[in-house]
């Protein structure tokens, strides 16, 4: 069984409506996590800290559909898209 990794980012961006960081060398790593569930837990914790700031979002970046080149996208997984 293959693991299936997930990123957890975020920071401030130049618009609350779009995914555009305001500073990439100020984008908060939180870290890997080997499945979903700890993702999801890592990235709320995240936002509830920050629920003040209305600019700071987070993100879960699915890393295991990096590595399978295979597969094909979904419209929702093409960024800019």
């Amino acid at each position: 069984m293959s693991q299936r990794l997930h990123l957890v980012f975020g920071g401030e961006l130049v618009d609350p409506q779009g995914t555009k960081f305001r500073d990439t060398n100020n984008i908060h790593m939180v870290g890997i996590f080997p499945d979903y569930d700890s993702a999801f837990a890592a990235w709320k914790t995240e936002a509830q800290r920050t629920v003040d700031s209305a600019q700071t979002r987070y993100f879960i970046a699915h890393l295991h559909r990096l590595r399978d080149e295979e597969r094909e996208v979904s419209t929702t997984e093409e960024l800019g898209g």
